[in-house]
């Protein structure tokens, strides 16, 4: 005990009594300075009090898959902004090959006490994928927030971008260009957000009278690498457009089109989903559907703080309309060969 009074103490900068006031739960301590230390139990890793275990640190823990694709590091930003005006600190968490799980963060997060949990971009949006952390999570009934879309028995609260309207945005764009020959760059089959993308084209190509063939449909994991190289099997079917579920994936479109020796748009177009960070620098600058990030992770952490205060939190998924940005990779459509 005496340990851990002086090593709470030297982190906070208050006298061992102070802290044992605090743990002891007696009066006589201000607010902030209660805080201050029972932050510093969850963050060096000891047990709070049975008394005050309830009373969670006001950490907030951001769980991201990759920092590689700039649009988790744009998430990141407005998440952790809107957290600390409301007086948390985002604990951030990113999932590496061969590093630490999802599942494992999860576990560091719950020792830490942390007030709640944000994630974006996690394995709940794949239908294959193990999801026994986010049960544990349930039953442990900690405040939880997903960004984008989930599997549908997962009962937290969803912020999401509304992917069906992203794809009719794309491909009517692509349309009025006289684009007929669109593929779509998708990521994994049991992927959440490419399923209703796939689902929103096939409605609206079917309604256009030009049902989708599967072969324009290509599956890839979310690198510019896999993304050249399903794309380089879409050009192989004929296609003069190419719709792609992330920048990162239109990136590997174009590259894919110039080892083919095609030029992006005269030969071929090619649309982004996200406008992440500079893709308006790119050669060409590419159009894209752009997620509303800034307002997406505002109302993530509203409902949150407000899950954390009291309120029911629900599994409402509050969905956000994207905006088509039209730049320099998309064009009017090559003339038959």
């Amino acid at each position: 005990m005496s340990r851990r009074l002086a090593d709470v103490a030297r982190k906070v900068g208050v006298s061992e009594a102070t802290v044992s006031r605090v743990l002891n739960n007696k009066p006589g301590v201000s607010e902030a300075t209660r805080q201050a230390v029972l932050t510093a139990c969850d963050v060096l890793g000891y047990e709070r009090p049975t008394k005050l275990r309830g009373e969670r640190a006001r950490l907030v823990g951001l769980v991201l898959p990759e920092l590689a694709n700039p649009i988790f590091p744009a998430f990141a930003e407005v998440v952790g902004g809107a957290l600390a005006q409301r007086g948390f600190t985002p604990v951030l968490c990113t999932r590496t090959a061969g590093g630490i799980s999802e599942a494992e963060y999860v576990d560091l997060l719950l020792s830490q006490h942390v007030s709640g949990i944000v994630f974006a971009g996690g394995l709940y949006a794949e239908r294959s994928a193990s999801h026994a952390h986010y049960r544990e999570l349930v039953e442990r009934r900690l405040p939880v927030v997903l960004i984008n879309a989930s599997i549908e028995d997962l009962p937290f609260p969803r912020v999401a971008c509304d992917d069906a309207v992203a794809v009719e945005q794309a491909l009517g764009h692509l349309v009025a260009l006289g684009h007929e020959r669109i593929g779509l760059l998708l990521g994994p089959g049991d992927h959440v957000p490419s399923e209703r993308k796939l689902a929103a084209a096939e409605r609206m190509l079917t309604t256009l009278g030009r049902p989708l063939p599967p072969e324009r449909v290509a599956r890839s994991s979310y690198s510019l690498e896999s993304g050249q190289a399903a794309a380089t099997r879409l050009l192989a079917t004929g296609v003069t457009a190419m719709v792609c579920a992330s920048d990162v994936l239109a990136l590997g479109a174009i590259r894919a089109a110039r080892r083919a020796g095609l030029q992006v748009p005269t030969d071929v177009s090619v649309v982004g989903y996200d406008d992440s960070a500079l893709m308006n620098a790119t050669d060409p600058p590419l159009t894209t559907v752009r997620q509303p990030i800034e307002p997406m992770g505002r109302a993530a952490i509203e409902i949150l703080v407000a899950a954390i205060d009291g309120a029911a939190a629900g599994s409402d998924e509050l969905l956000f309309e994207p905006e088509l940005v039209v730049r320099g990779s998309t064009g009017a459509a090559p003339a038959p060969r």
